[in-house]
């Protein structure tokens, strides 16, 4: 007698043979029979919302606090990391376990039209500092490389993204997590390449491990790092990315097979986005501290040049430009997301970016300092983050929500001491901002 299939390999090869079978369909069904090491078809997601961990606001809030504090805030950088891990692995669970993001999640559970719409208003305000950041930091590295006027780079800067959102519409997230993982590397390159020709002091990085602050300045560098690190719409984003895995599992392959890919993929996101985001820090504190005009990106790059070579300058500003590029259409993408969640209005991808590029070119005509508006931009950031925090771990806590998936007390307890140490360290900076 033929072997009896079992239940998912069943339905795995039901997929595969139905003609109208969607490509997470398909995909699911050669995962079914391609066995454990195929998992990596599934891997993405994360690498994709971790490209917002890596936007030209990381580079603007690192970049100074090295330059200004040398070693000082090593420390924000890597316990920023180890939460976002926690963070988007929470979301990105959200949204296998659920076929639902946490807008949309959010958009059912308040009830009271004004609080919807609130509650977006401050979300949108989230995504509109997100997308300032990622086009002024696109404009500031064309500036660099080709010497165009920043008005210029914003504007083609912002096309490239719309261009890279219509993949994304018509070509399928496959594709577009390709481009954005493409650029990904690009980043990775540009910002670690100085770390290795010019390495740090190891008893500074060591020193800067301990937990400290040195006036009013460096609370806010540290609030600009964790507002560029844990990014409130990386949250939205993640789990509106994992949705269709959720398509997967229903074609097939079991959610704990899922979470398990869904946690490789956070861990190698959250690796190579922590490993550069520390490498500007260290590249500014080994190379730049003390040196004159390096509190912006173009006093950097100039310092970079002058101390290091061409070569070095360059790769830091390719990637800027590819950060610039990759960050801002993610983070159009997690706008939409939030409007149509919470409001349940959906406007196309790239419409949503020609409009929000607009306050963006606004600055950038302006005259105002690209970089303090970048550093600014990811205070902002810190400020959303509990409005995305407290309801993703409140979320994944309830048995209604995630059932049998729900999370173990253990992580909740950590994901409440994460919230409470973000709003402790933003209270404390409205203190200091205002108190004097």
């Amino acid at each position: 007698m033929p072997k009896t299939l079992n239940d998912e390999q069943a339905r795995g090869a039901g997929t595969a043979a139905s003609p109208a079978a969607s490509p997470a369909q398909r995909r699911a069904a050669r995962l079914g029979r391609g066995g454990q090491h195929r998992i990596l078809w599934l891997l993405g997601p994360a690498l994709v919302a971790g490209v917002a961990y890596l936007d030209p606001g990381n580079v603007a809030s690192n970049m100074t606090a090295g330059a200004e504090y040398g070693y000082l805030l090593v420390w924000v950088v890597v316990a920023g990391n180890v939460m976002a891990w926690l963070i988007q692995y929470l979301s990105a669970k959200l949204g296998i376990v659920t076929g639902k993001s946490l807008p949309e999640l959010l958009g059912l559970r308040i009830r009271n039209r004004h609080a919807r719409r609130s509650y977006w208003l401050q979300a949108e305000l989230v995504a509109m500092a997100t997308d300032l950041a990622e086009i002024i930091g696109g404009a500031v590295a064309l500036n660099l490389l080709f010497n165009l006027p920043l008005i210029w780079g914003g504007v083609i800067t912002g096309t490239v993204s719309m261009v890279m959102l219509a993949v994304q519409t018509r070509r399928g997230p496959r594709v577009f997590e390709r481009v954005v993982i493409s650029l990904l590397a690009i980043i990775a390159i540009g910002f670690t390449a100085g770390v290795f020709i010019a390495p740090p002091s190891p008893e500074g990085v060591l020193g800067g491990l301990v937990p400290r602050f040195e006036g009013t300045n460096s609370v806010l560098l540290a609030a600009s790092i964790l507002g560029a690190t844990i990014m409130p719409h990386a949250i939205y984003a993640h789990s509106a990315l994992a949705r269709d895995r959720f398509e997967v599992r229903a074609s097939g392959l079991t959610t704990k097979r899922l979470l398990t890919a869904t946690r490789w993929d956070v861990s190698i996101a959250m690796v190579i986005a922590g490993s550069v985001n520390l490498a500007i820090l260290l590249l500014a504190a080994a190379n730049l501290q003390g040196v004159a005009g390096t509190d912006s990106l173009e006093g950097a790059y100039a310092a970079l040049h002058d101390s290091m070579g061409a070569v070095v300058a360059t790769l830091f500003a390719v990637g800027l430009l590819a950060s610039g590029l990759a960050s801002t259409s993610v983070g159009a993408y997690a706008g939409a997301e939030i409007m149509h969640g919470l409001l349940h209005v959906r406007v196309p991808l790239v419409a949503r970016r020609l409009v929000t590029l607009i306050p963006a070119l606004l600055i950038l005509g302006s005259g105002f300092d690209p970089t303090q508006a970048l550093v600014l931009s990811q205070v902002v950031l810190s400020f959303g983050i509990p409005f995305a925090l407290v309801p993703l771990v409140w979320l994944t806590a309830k048995a209604g929500v995630l059932g049998e998936y729900r999370n173990r007390w253990v992580t909740t307890s950590a994901g409440a001491v994460a919230s409470v140490l973000l709003i402790t360290l933003n209270v404390t900076l409205l203190v200091l901002l205002f108190g004097g």
